[in-house]
């Protein structure tokens, strides 16, 4: 899917004499919904933290005594003795600091531009910001999500790479890296040449066979 856009200098000039199989300019670097629940996650923790920080720390702003337990220990602090919610208070600015900070980067990921992505024989690249990512269609899994319309969409594509994670049950489980085309035209038919570039490249046949 070779459509009209003019490529940057630097990723014509990585791309060389490769022949092209699709050209696509993301309209945002991740999903909508990948950056929206980034935002109100933040929020939530902000909002439920700052709600915590007001009930425990109100009284001290009007001049009042707060009473909480410090290790099983009855506690009292007040505008003359600050010491003993100097530690509470560093945790709840701590958590506020943390929803704030994933707010703001939902907010961040919700507008930032994807940039080109470049489709051939052998890789995905990507050109963003005058940085340049080229990954090698074996490095991806096959599994591959997507999402709109032939008009305007989103590809997902797992990658063999990733994070193991612990369950609460102590059990691993493997959360793969993830490549985002989004907001692009031809959804379907560039997930098509993806699933099929992935299966030509895909290198496990070779390694079950030795």
């Amino acid at each position: 899917m070779l459509e009209n856009i003019s490529l940057p200098a630097n990723i014509s000039s990585a791309l060389g004499s490769e022949t092209k199989d699709f050209i696509v300019k993301a309209n945002r670097v991740e999903p909508v919904k990948q950056s929206l629940f980034l935002v109100l996650y933040g929020l939530g923790i902000t909002l439920v933290v700052g709600f915590i920080a007001f009930a425990f720390l109100g009284p001290l702003f009007q001049g009042e005594e707060v009473h909480f337990e410090a290790n099983g220990v009855p506690t009292v602090a007040g505008p003359d003795n600050l010491k003993p919610i100097i530690v509470p208070t560093f945790l709840l600015a701590f958590f506020v600091l943390i929803g704030g900070g994933m707010f703001t980067r939902g907010i961040y990921l919700l507008f930032k531009k994807g940039g080109y992505f470049v489709g051939t024989a052998t890789r995905l690249i990507q050109e963003s910001n005058g940085t340049i990512r080229s990954i090698d269609w074996e490095q991806f899994s096959g599994d591959i999500e997507v999402k709109g319309n032939a008009q305007k969409g989103d590809i997902s594509l797992k990658m063999r790479t990733g994070t193991v994670m612990k369950t609460k049950g102590g059990k691993e489980t493997h959360m793969p890296d993830v490549v985002y085309l989004s907001g692009i035209s031809n959804v379907f038919e560039i997930e098509q040449i993806c699933r099929k570039r992935i299966k030509e490249n895909d290198p496990t046949p070779s390694i079950q066979n030795n």
